[in-house]
C-alpha cells in the first residue's frame, strides 16, 4: 500500500464480515505508525500507533475521515510521535483527561465530533440548549461524578426557570424560557449526548437513562378560520404601515404551506420547485424529502422578491442571512388581531386543523407535513404524488381565500393536531 491519499482513503471500503480493517501509511514519505481503522460499521478514523518507554503498544485515534484530511491527520500523528519520543504517552494522557472531563468540555467535544453523524441544523439546536442551560447549570460538574439525582435536579431547575433570560439585542428576538418541556427535551439531548460518550469509550455509564423526564406538553392551539380571517386583516393593515414586510409573508407562507418556522425562513430559492408544487428540502427535521405544496403556495413564494446575492426566499434586512425576527412580528400582528395564545408553530397546527376539517385523512394530512409515515411520504421521495398535491392545492386555497376574508368556516375537527409536531 502507497503513502495514504485522500484517493487511497475514499476508495477504502469496511470488512463484510464486520471486523476491523487496519490500513498503514507506506511508500515515499510516509509516516511511520499512521494508519486508517475502518470498523464493521464503515466508521473509519486516522489512527497512530506507537510503543510507550515501557514497551507496550499503544493506538490512538488521531481524528475521523471525513472531517481531516490524509495530510492533517498525518501532520498530528507526527506531532504525537514527537511526545512519544520525549517520553510522553499521548494515548494515556488522553484517557486520564477523559476521567477529569467536566460537562462543557464535553458537550464542545460532542459539538465538534457529531458532525457528519448528526444535522447541522440539530447541532445547531444542540449548540442553543447547550450554551442556554446545560453549562450554567452543570458545566463545571465533572462527567465521571454525575448522578441521576443531578440530572432530575437539572430538569427541575430548568422547569423552574433558574436559566431563563432575556435574550441578547442582536441575533434571535424573543426569551430563553424554562417550563417542563424545554427542561424534558434538554435532558434528552444531554442523555443523547451522554450516550454518544460511552459509544465512543470517553463514559462507561449514561446516567440519564434512568431519568424520569416531564411529559412534553404538546401545544392544541390552534386558529379557527375566522381567527385566520381577523389575522389576514391584521397582515393588510401591517403591510400599508411600518410592519416588516418580510415577516409578514414568512408568516403567510407557514400558513399556506404548514411547513416548520426554520423550513420557510432558512429556505434558498433553489430548493422551491415551483412548477412540481413541491419543496425539494436537502435537510429537514426528517432528513432530506420532498414536501408537496399547494398551487397558490407556489405561487406566492416563487413571487418573492429577489435579493441581489442572496439565496434566501425570506433574506435578512441587512447582511447575507435569513429573517429571523418572527416571533415579534406575529406577535404585533396578533395585537392587532385581538388574538391571544398562539405562537408561530399553531400556524402549522392549524394547518393539520385546516386540512382534517376539509375530510382529509390522517395519513395524507402526515404526507402534507412531511412526516415519515409508512407507506406515505416514503412513496413520495422523488416524484410529487398527485393525490397529495390535490390536497394541498385545496388546503391552502382555502387558508388563502380565509386570510383574503373571501370565505368562513367553522373547523370542527382536530384530530390531526397530534401529528402537527
Amino acid at each position: 500500500m502507497p503513502k495514504l491519499t485522500k484517493r487511497i482513503v475514499d476508495g477504502l471500503t469496511a470488512d463484510p464480515a464486520g471486523k476491523d480493517v487496519f490500513v498503514w501509511d507506506s511508500g515515499d514519505g510516509a509516516l511511520k505508525g499512521f494508519g486508517v481503522r475502518i470498523k464493521g460499521s464503515g466508521a473509519a478514523s486516522y489512527i497512530v500507533q506507537y510503543r510507550n518507554k515501557e514497551g507496550r503498544t499503544r493506538r490512538m485515534v488521531v481524528g475521523r475521515v471525513n472531517v481531516l484530511t490524509p495530510d492533517e491527520a498525518r501532520q498530528q500523528a507526527q506531532d504525537k510521535l514527537r511526545e512519544v519520543t520525549k517520553g510522553a504517552d499521548p494515548s494515556a494522557e488522553r484517557h486520564a483527561d477523559r476521567k477529569a472531563m467536566n460537562v462543557a468540555q464535553l458537550c464542545d467535544w460532542y459539538l465538534r465530533e457529531a458532525k457528519g453523524w448528526v444535522k447541522a441544523s440539530t447541532l445547531e439546536a444542540d449548540r442553543s440548549r447547550i450554551e442556554s442551560h446545560v453549562k450554567p447549570l452543570l458545566g463545571s460538574r465533572v462527567v465521571a461524578g454525575l448522578t441521576l439525582n443531578d440530572l432530575e435536579k437539572f430538569q427541575a431547575d430548568i422547569a423552574a426557570g433558574k436559566t431563563a433570560k432575556p435574550r441578547p439585542k442582536k441575533g434571535r428576538s424573543g426569551k430563553i424560557s424554562g417550563g417542563r418541556g424545554v427542561a424534558a427535551r434538554t435532558v434528552g439531548m444531554l442523555g443523547t449526548i451522554l450516550e454518544f460518550a460511552k459509544r465512543k469509550k470517553i463514559i462507561t455509564e449514561n446516567v440519564a437513562r434512568g431519568v424520569r423526564k416531564y411529559p412534553d406538553e404538546k401545544c392544541r392551539r390552534f386558529l379557527s378560520l375566522d381567527e385566520i380571517k381577523s389575522l389576514g386583516a391584521a397582515m393588510k393593515e401591517g403591510e400599508a404601515a411600518l410592519e416588516n414586510k418580510t415577516g409578514i409573508a414568512a408568516l403567510r407562507a407557514l400558513l399556506l404551506t404548514g411547513c416548520r418556522r426554520n423550513e420557510i425562513l432558512a429556505l434558498p430559492r433553489e430548493w422551491l420547485d415551483a412548477r412540481a408544487q413541491c419543496i425539494r428540502f436537502e435537510d429537514s427535521k426528517s432528513g432530506a424529502q420532498l414536501r408537496p405544496i399547494g398551487k397558490s403556495a407556489a405561487e406566492f413564494l416563487a413571487s418573492r422578491p429577489v435579493k441581489k446575492d442572496c439565496k434566501w426566499i425570506f433574506p435578512a434586512d441587512h447582511g447575507e442571512g435569513h429573517f429571523i425576527g418572527l416571533p415579534r412580528v406575529l406577535e404585533r400582528l396578533c395585537e392587532k388581531a385581538g388574538i391571544k395564545g398562539i405562537t408561530i408553530h399553531t400556524l402549522r397546527h392549524s394547518y393539520a386543523a385546516v386540512a382534517a376539517e376539509m375530510g382529509f385523512s390522517e395519513l395524507t394530512i402526515a404526507g402534507l407535513l412531511g412526516h415519515r409515515v409508512s407507506g406515505v411520504t416514503a412513496r413520495y421521495a422523488h416524484v410529487p404524488d398527485s393525490a397529495l398535491i390535490s390536497a394541498a392545492d385545496k388546503v391552502a386555497e382555502r387558508i388563502s381565500l380565509a386570510l383574503e376574508g373571501k370565505k368562513m368556516g367553522e373547523v370542527v375537527s382536530i384530530f390531526a393536531l397530534k401529528i402537527a409536531q
